[in-house]
């Protein structure tokens, strides 16, 4: 059986995915980064991420500069959805034979300036040959036993939250697809939301990164809480901007919020109580809310209408 008849990336996921019993590991596969025991008061974080030519990136769209950014946002985005904080990078790069050597100077200046605003550092890597560009990262962090937040938190009654707006990467890939100029720059140019993680890490039952879409985040923390949700379509935050472009491009631009991905905003679950005491310097919105598990996952339209909330990006799919 191919990887593409197999059930798609997640199932692929579940399948090498093994429980570890070594005392050290707190968290393994299954979040957004493994959490091992590092000292009295704090934890070690431990994520990679791989960004592939034509895949994540197209050189004919991006700079060298705009490439190593987003190398580091992406990364950097699954150290905040703990409550953390980065460290230390080690950096390998498969380079084609013509791959210019100005981009090479490029991308690890993109990578060093965005690492210079998280406070982290490139400390290694490995250098090889490909017949595709491809870039791995793997980045240290830490995090405060008390701040440390984990997609199985969520707790029934619990409000579901976003950072940000939603859909808008999503919008601008395809924008560039179409060989359309416009509302791209949240796709080559990504921001995660990591100070604003710190903020709500003091108060939130469980987060995750928007790195796959809405409806994919809020099964991740359902299936890990063991509980269920609803979100309702119209809570949705999509930017006026996003809303255009999808639809100058015959889109829906929730499909995009919903399914789109790498928006690098994050989803939390927090009591009523405690989110209005955040202090989160960039708008939330309350999308949702955590039900038993036996009520599922449901998207809620605006005429009270439910159906289950269902998909989000697959790598090993091409359809949205």
């Amino acid at each position: 059986m191919n990887i593409k008849d197999f059930g798609g990336e997640f199932k692929l996921i579940d399948l090498i995915s093994k429980n570890t019993s070594n005392p050290d590991v707190i968290v393994g596969i299954g979040d957004d980064c493994a959490v091992l025991k590092y000292s009295e008061k704090e934890h070690l974080l431990w994520t990679v991420d791989m960004m592939v030519d034509g895949d994540h990136f197209r050189t004919d769209w991006m700079t060298g500069g705009q490439v190593g950014a987003k190398t580091v946002e992406s990364n950097v985005s699954d150290i905040a959805a703990m409550g953390g904080l980065p460290k230390y990078a080690l950096v390998s790069i498969a380079l084609t034979d013509d791959t210019p050597i100005e981009f090479v100077e490029e991308l690890y200046g993109g990578m060093r300036l965005c690492g210079k605003k998280y406070g982290l550092e490139i400390v290694g890597g490995n250098t090889t040959h490909s017949k595709t560009l491809t870039i791995d990262f793997t980045l240290l962090g830490v995090v405060e036993e008390k701040k440390l937040t984990l997609r199985s938190g969520a707790r029934v009654g619990d409000l579901i939250c976003v950072t940000g707006d939603l859909g808008k990467s999503r919008v601008g890939l395809e924008l560039l697809l179409a060989g359309k100029t416009g509302f791209t720059d949240a796709y080559l140019n990504p921001s995660c939301r990591l100070f604003e993680a710190r903020e709500i890490a003091g108060y939130a039952n469980s987060m995750i990164d928007v790195s796959d879409g809405l409806a994919s985040e809020v099964n991740h923390i359902c299936q890990m809480s063991g509980v269920g949700a609803k979100v309702y379509e119209k809570e949705i935050p999509i930017l006026e901007k996003t809303r255009k472009a999808a639809e100058s491009l015959g889109k829906n631009p929730l499909e995009y919020a919903l399914h789109g991905g790498e928006d690098y905003e994050l989803v939390f679950t927090v009591s009523a109580e405690k989110y209005g005491k955040m202090n989160v310097e960039c708008p939330t919105s309350v999308v949702g809310k955590i039900l038993p598990e036996s009520s599922g996952t449901n998207l809620i339209d605006p005429k009270g209408v439910k159906k289950p909330l269902g998909g989000g990006y697959d790598h090993f799919k091409t359809d949205m």
